[in-house]
């Protein structure tokens, strides 16, 4: 990478940071904190943890579109403007209610589809996996810091602590938008964010729709685990504030655990594996339905947990690029994010109203029932090969469209070709015997 794209990348990798650790910060802490409020319940609490879901999955493929007509910068600053807006009301909340507005306004800020179009603009061609691997990671990164943090914040500033932080992190993530990530010009969008004319057709894909679904009840499982998990660890006399001793050698194993997962897959996602991270997953939420269990059972069963989980939220987002069309990526992605993100919400809801009606061990058991259905919507899912994407552009009639694509079908390496002759680009799947030069010669000769 040049010193642009090197700055680029890690400018909107600390973006993607503190925004994402304000999000996740009070994920391990509301369900504790919460019982302050004088409006308190099991509902409004997973309302509050998993109400930010319902407005990025309404709008997360929306803002993605508007970056392409109003550039990727406006609609970023605006995105970061409405999450600190959010997390300043719900530091000033003195109710439940309030907190779910502020939690929902934060969701709103889905500027997740943006940010990712504004680092393939900035980059090359060659290097734009580097520059999109160095944001993923940060992704990654964010969650693993925000559960060991988020108890030691609340235990000092209380959760309007919390709020406040994030939303003080947002506006110092605006100058690094403005000023320190360069400009690019708007590439063509295809293989980055959704395309209207898409989301029918991928939307009910065989295989695309499997993911979807499978990535809905990952984030449901987890924002569930997170309602009453540390509500569990009071029971052993465990204050808020060493609730992050649970959480750091959990993660920390629990990261062994997939990178062992990865070197036994060696690059590829063999379903069996899929299989058994959700086995380890609805095996961690069956231990933690019963009754009168131990602290070790409960560690254990954490440990379970995010093994599973960390596996597979590693590899869906891979599956997704495999499967998706050529050229329809962006559209893919969109409409996987919704997916996810709706999960959450879905997960907050599901576990605060279980709660309220019945028991913690109804919610953890519904978790553990819910991974059965999960396997088998994951049983049709098809094995499918690691492919590469490449965007070329080329100057070519609509006329031209049909022949064109035909002989660079023929080029070694091509498995599909996506063309389109309004902005010159061609978009194709490629596997590792793609001929480069070759492919270049046929799009410079049509």
């Amino acid at each position: 990478m040049n010193a642009l794209e090197l700055r680029a990348s890690l400018a909107l990798a600390s973006v993607y940071v503190l925004r994402m650790l304000g999000l996740f910060m009070v994920m391990p802490v509301l369900a504790v904190a919460a019982m302050d409020y004088s409006d308190y319940s099991p509902l409004m609490v997973g309302l509050a943890v998993g109400g930010y879901g319902l407005t990025q999955a309404a709008l997360q493929i929306p803002m993605g579109m508007m970056s392409d007509k109003w550039g990727r910068k406006p609609v970023i600053l605006f995105g970061l403007a409405v999450f600190a807006f959010g997390s300043f009301v719900a530091a000033n909340a003195d109710t439940m209610a309030w907190l779910i507005v502020g939690r929902i306004l934060q969701g709103a800020g889905a500027i997740a589809g943006a940010i990712m179009a504004l680092a393939t603009d900035v980059s090359r061609e060659s290097q734009r996996a580097k520059v999109l691997a160095i944001i993923g990671i940060a992704i990654g990164f964010s969650f693993y810091m925000a559960v060991l943090l988020g108890p030691l914040i609340a235990n000092n500033w209380g959760l309007a602590g919390i709020f406040a932080i994030t939303g003080m992190l947002a506006i110092v993530c605006m100058p690094l938008v403005q000023w320190v990530v360069p400009n690019g010009e708007i590439l063509s969008s295809g293989d980055t964010l959704p395309q209207k004319g898409q989301l029918k057709r991928l939307v009910f894909s065989s295989q695309l729709w499997r993911l979807n679904v499978s990535v809905l009840i990952l984030h449901m499982l987890i924002t569930l685990l997170f309602v009453q998990l540390p509500l569990t660890l009071l029971h052993f006399d465990m204050a808020l504030d060493t609730h992050w001793t649970v959480y750091l050698p959990v993660l920390g194993i629990s990261v062994v655990g997939l990178v062992i997962m990865m070197g036994m897959a060696r690059g590829r996602t063999p379903k069996s594996f899929l299989f058994f991270a959700v086995v380890l997953m609805g095996s961690a939420f069956a231990a933690l339905a019963m009754k009168d269990h131990s602290w070790w059972v409960t560690t254990a069963a954490v440990v379970l947990f995010f093994t599973g989980f960390n596996y597979l939220e590693a590899n869906f987002p891979s599956l997704v690029s495999s499967i998706a069309p050529a050229g329809q990526k962006g559209t893919a992605m969109g409409i996987y994010a919704s997916f996810q993100f709706f999960g959450a919400f879905l997960g907050g809801m599901l576990s605060g109203f279980v709660t309220d009606i019945w028991t913690p061990d109804i919610a953890y058991m519904i978790g553990a029932v819910s991974t059965l259905i999960w396997l088998y919507i994951i049983w049709g899912l098809k094995e499918v090969s690691r492919v590469k994407r490449v965007m070329m552009n080329g100057s070519f009639t609509e006329q031209q469209q049909n022949a064109l694509e035909k002989n660079i079908s023929l080029v070694p390496g091509v498995l599909e070709v996506t063309l389109n002759s309004q902005n010159g680009t061609v978009y194709l799947k490629v596997n590792r015997d793609f001929d480069a030069t070759q492919a270049r010669a046929v799009i410079d000769s049509a």
